[in-house]
């Protein structure tokens, strides 16, 4: 905790305190009413990378850096309690999982990149990724080689003790970097150290912003809040699942809330359970959720006993733990699964792209657009599949992957592969009406709404229209896979006729259709 601790509040921009602080308040908050025993409450690479996005945005006169930071944690914070309360937990439906890979994929580079000034011993910044990269390179000659000596070395050790996971090899690093900034007096080479960190929050200049404030500050909130908890109930969620155990998504995040809460109180960071401290958790073998408490009064004691080593931590250490906590995050081979299956590959790679192109905050925002807007799409064009029966059986499958499926005589079956709603009901009609006309000598048309668990008033008014075209056409239409909540609707809206033609199952719309021959 201590290393992403004040790793992550340079991510962010904020002094290392503020990191440390916000771990040990959200930790023992969460204690309160969170149940997962995995869970490490504590600020997470991509809120910090979001939260100083977020920063960077506002305008001059905002106020104070630190200010504005603590508004928007207590807004974040409020935010989840009032989402749990309003049982909102499905919301972390709304950012799938090909989402969240490439955003990853994209915050890791991001994050290793803006380490890399560090590494090289400069104080650079940029706006984007791309500027901050030909900053870099047109900096070459100004790169501190004992700065970067210690980076590789640093990140040289946390490889190598990879290879042995029942040692604390981000600790050791730690311990090894200050007994080497001691016995080779970095500092006096020119390696910058952490300093002394300063525990104590500071209340001066806090006033309660206005409304027009508090609506920026709410903007700024939201996709904090989003991505914390797609990223915390992804942890509890795996976490849980893997030993069997039950969590709540609403009572998390209202735990959430209350730990952000916290936090803001002692002028901390956004927190959430990352999955690198959860998988820590795990691997200690934690039994219980006094686990959180233990780390950090953990956390709290080794800070406030051991603030003189700590001061004397090199800052290319802690580079180097950030890139070594990320590089799991570059392998491709998550993204590369989705183009092989096809499936989410372009939501993945244009979260990706965001965040590159786009910066981290915006980046997000457009990842989960990307994601709706592939979904309504989707929607928006569904596939009509034909159907026909299998072996004289009871069986109605897609004539396009049966080959040996055989269509009734005189009949059509047709199947839309999304449910009908206002966006594609007059569309997916007029397809059926175009097929149907294409197949003259089938006077007999089967629609299955076996997808349609309900329908709007768009869908059941274009589905009467469909009827009442047929009728003209004199082709007899008889729905199957009607189910009893669009039967009632129907009886609503005065579609008895059209009741009278629905069938539970395609083969009993199939029979029906016969019956009404003889």
């Amino acid at each position: 905790m201590l290393p992403e601790a004040i790793a992550y509040a340079g991510i962010a921009g904020l002094p290392p305190q503020r990191a440390i602080l916000a771990a040990v308040a959200g930790a023992c908050a969460y204690l309160v009413l969170g149940r997962s025993r995995f869970a490490i409450i504590s600020p997470t690479s991509s809120s910090a990378a979001i939260l100083a996005a977020a920063l960077a945005s506002l305008p001059p006169d905002a106020g104070p850096t630190g200010t504005v930071a603590t508004l928007i944690i207590i807004m974040v914070g409020m935010m989840f309690c009032v989402m749990a309360a309003a049982r909102l937990g499905g919301l972390a439906s709304f950012i799938s999982r090909p989402v969240l890979r490439g955003f990853a994929f994209g915050l890791a580079i991001t994050i290793i990149v803006k380490q890399w000034p560090i590494a090289v011993g400069l104080s650079l910044h940029g706006s984007t990724i791309g500027t901050l990269l030909l900053a870099l390179l047109g900096s070459v000659r100004s790169w501190h080689v004992a700065s970067i000596f210690t980076a590789l070395a640093a990140l040289a050790a946390l490889l190598l003790l990879r290879r042995m996971p029942h040692l604390p090899g981000a600790f050791l690093v730690l311990a090894g970097g200050i007994a080497a900034s001691a016995l080779f007096d970095l500092p006096g080479h020119g390696v910058a150290s952490v300093g002394m960190i300063d525990l104590i929050p500071h209340w001066e200049g806090m006033r309660w912003p206005g409304w027009q404030q508090l609506s920026r500050v709410a903007q700024l909130a939201a996709p904090i809040v989003l991505i914390l908890f797609a990223e915390s109930w992804g942890t509890m969620r795996t976490l849980a699942l893997r030993h069997g155990d039950q969590v709540e998504p609403n009572r998390e995040m209202a735990a959430l809330g209350l730990a952000n809460i916290a936090a803001a109180m002692v002028q901390g960071m956004p927190v959430g359970a990352g999955f690198s401290a959860g998988s820590a958790a795990e691997a200690a073998g934690a039994q219980s959720r006094w686990t959180g408490l233990v780390a950090a009064v953990t956390l709290a004691a080794l800070v406030m006993l051991a603030m003189p080593l700590v001061a004397r931590l090199p800052a290319p250490v802690l580079a180097a733990v950030v890139v070594a906590a990320l590089l799991h995050a570059l392998d491709p081979a998550p993204l590369i699964r989705l183009w092989r299956i096809r499936r989410d590959g372009v939501a993945a790679l244009g979260a990706a792209a965001g965040v590159l192109i786009f910066g981290v905050l915006n980046g997000m925002l457009f990842a989960i657009a990307l994601s709706l807007a592939l979904l309504i799409r989707r929607l928006a064009t569904p596939e009509l599949r034909q159907l026909g029966q299998l072996a004289s059986g009871h069986d109605y499958v897609d004539m396009a992957r049966h080959r040996d499926a055989v269509s009734p005589p005189g009949m059509m079956i047709l199947r839309p592969a999304e449910p009908l709603f206002f966006a594609n009901a007059e569309r997916v009609l007029g397809r059926v009406v175009e097929m149907v006309g294409v197949q003259a000598d089938r006077h007999k048309l089967i629609l299955s709404l076996e997808e349609s668990f309900d329908l709007d008033s768009t869908a059941l008014d274009a589905l009467i229209e469909f009827d009442t075209l047929m009728k003209a056409r004199g082709i007899t239409l008889q729905l199957a896979r009607v189910r009893d909540h669009v039967r009632d609707l129907m009886q609503a809206a005065g579609a008895a006729d059209l009741i009278a033609r629905s069938s539970y199952s395609v083969d009993d719309a199939v029979q029906a259709l016969k019956q009404e021959a003889r």
